[in-house]
């Protein structure tokens, strides 16, 4: 598979320069334009303002104070028990397949509305939809299985009219479909993003919302918070991120011409073996690791491709060029 990276570069420890949460919150900005914020800040142990991130009320109150204060966004909202998505390593996300359109495109990331992309289980928080589009002005097609998340996300737009007719919402009907049934071998979307769910099985997924839980409370806890981790389909799928991941390629391949450069976020490094010998059997033409890092915590973007070389240049001039 020619330009396949196996090896996976060094992971970062800052976020991308280009993402407006680099360094510390500014609570005093914060709770100036969300006052409610207010009631959750509080010293930590070095005597800097912060909240207690292991309290979902808090945490919630937090995104929708960065949200309003950075993207212009009002009455964001989600209901309980949804995942509450980290709005730094989201936006990370953005910024670096922003990085790799620009590293096929001349050196100019591609914007504005006719730039399509394809958010594989959007969720209840609308979270690339709107980073995208405030950050690069994309359009969307945003997806999932659960109708309430599509719902939750769908009134998040109706109440900000600078993101109205930028997301086209799709129901995935049939929860073991990825691509199929969402999209058609005459669509071209230019990109997608995709978190897929990261345990194998709900016991799995509990454990993990406990250890989550304890890792960033003071007091330890035997029962994990609902409302911290996410609904079961967000948490945990048979066989976890890497069985959705190679089933995702699978599917892609049969879109070859669809999409310019399908992705997915991969937690585990140890998943990458097998997504790298799935991607050989699909005969993916182009194959990116893209480390992501954030304190301690490192993951990674796989992204590939199946177009040809003739096939990417013609996609650059029909859709990318500068009119």
């Amino acid at each position: 598979m020619a330009g396949k990276k196996k090896k996976e570069k060094k992971a970062i420890s800052r976020l991308h320069v280009r993402n407006k949460h680099v360094g510390r919150y500014d609570f005093d900005a914060l709770t100036a334009c969300e006052p409610d914020l207010s009631a959750f800040v509080r010293p930590n142990l070095y005597g800097d303002d912060s909240i207690d991130f292991a309290d979902p009320a808090g945490v919630k109150m937090l995104n929708k104070a960065l949200l309003k204060y950075h993207y212009q966004v009002e009455g964001w909202d989600i209901p309980d028990g949804y995942l509450c998505p980290p709005i730094p390593g989201r936006a990370d996300y953005i910024h670096h397949m922003a990085d790799l359109l620009c590293s096929h495109n001349f050196g100019r990331i591609p914007t504005g509305d006719t730039v399509l992309a394809l958010d594989i289980g959007v969720g209840a928080s609308c979270i690339y939809p709107i980073l995208g589009q405030k950050e690069y002005g994309w359009s969307f097609i945003a997806t999932d299985i659960d109708e309430n998340a599509l719902a939750s996300s769908g009134q998040i737009i109706e109440k900000n009219p600078t993101l109205k007719n930028r997301v086209e919402f799709r129901l995935q009907k049939e929860p073991k479909d990825i691509i199929y049934g969402i999209i058609t071998k005459e669509e071209r979307v230019d990109l997608t993003l995709c978190n897929p769910p990261f345990h194998a099985s709900a016991e799995e997924a509990q454990k993990g919302s406990l250890r989550k839980v304890n890792n960033l409370g003071s007091k330890k806890s035997k029962v994990p918070v609902l409302n911290f981790g996410g609904q079961s389909n967000e948490l945990w799928c048979d066989g976890g991120e890497k069985k959705f991941i190679r089933e995702m390629i699978r599917q892609s391949s049969k879109f070859p011409e669809s999409c310019y450069w399908y992705s997915s976020l991969v937690s585990k490094q140890s998943s990458l073996t097998s997504i790298y010998d799935a991607l050989d059997k699909a005969k993916a033409t182009k194959v990116e690791t893209i480390p992501m890092g954030q304190g301690n915590k490192s993951s990674r973007i796989v992204a590939w491709s199946f177009l040809t070389k003739e096939q990417q240049k013609s996609w650059k001039e029909l859709r990318w060029k500068k009119k």
